[in-house]
């Protein structure tokens, strides 16, 4: 079984979207988020939608669609996600 860092093994990847409010609303009342965020979204992946993600998360400095590419857009569309890389990160 995979062990998180500083945290309980993980036993699946299901995450329950209370607890991802709950960990979010935490972090702001701490005193923001813990650095830069960039976004990437493929045609074929599920669409995030900016205005929400925007509001949960005050730290996206980049935000890039792409026409193409989906769930595993790394082996997909390697070239488009190394170039949004590079862009997020210089």
């Amino acid at each position: 079984m995979p062990a998180r860092a500083g945290g309980p093994p993980v036993r699946g990847r299901r995450v329950c979207r209370p607890l991802l409010r709950r960990r979010a609303a935490r972090r702001a009342r701490a005193g923001g988020e813990r650095g830069r965020i960039g976004v990437a979204v493929f045609k074929d992946d599920f669409r995030t939608i900016r205005s929400l993600a925007e509001r949960d998360n005050k730290g996206i400095v980049h935000w890039s669609e792409f026409g193409r590419g989906g769930h595993f857009a790394a082996m997909e569309v390697p070239a488009d996600v190394v170039a949004d890389l590079r862009v997020f990160f210089s």
